[in-house]
């Protein structure tokens, strides 16, 4: 399990822009997003696996989690429920390009903010990002 410091606690040099951490099981998607993101003004962590991104050795200090519905091993929608054990107030946006009639429901059982179809991330999934940031903040 991974263990989240306070809100204003980054690990050393981490960058003073919100930090989105994406987690997806296909590369071409992780780079498209990465540069959508940063190119938004985001600092963005990426990872292939919800294993690599629970693993991970330093800490995380997400602002936000994008995270993918459909991967291997473990769903976004179960990813968001173990992040919830230890990052309760983060916000997690769950992209999709295969939703059904319940994925809302069940997104929003495991606290999740919003739920963004694939092919309409651009413009939508920094603006969700920015929207879910600012409200955790209380802005």
């Amino acid at each position: 399990m991974i263990e989240i410091g306070s809100p204003h606690q980054r690990p050393p040099g981490a960058s003073a822009k919100p930090t989105v951490y994406v987690v997806d099981d296909d590369a071409a998607v992780l780079g498209s997003l990465r540069f959508l993101l940063e190119t938004e003004g985001f600092a963005v962590r990426t990872f292939r696996s919800a294993p690599a991104l629970l693993n991970a050795t330093t800490p995380p200090g997400a602002d936000c989690y994008v995270i993918d519905y459909k991967m291997p091993d473990i769903n976004g929608i179960e990813l968001a429920w173990r992040l919830r054990q230890s990052d309760a107030d983060r916000p997690v946006i769950l992209i999709t390009g295969y939703p059904d009639g319940n994925i809302s429901v069940k997104a929003a059982a495991a606290g999740i903010t919003d739920v963004i179809l694939k092919p309409l991330l651009d413009e939508n999934l920094a603006k969700c990002i920015r929207q879910a940031i600012q409200d955790r903040r209380g802005h």
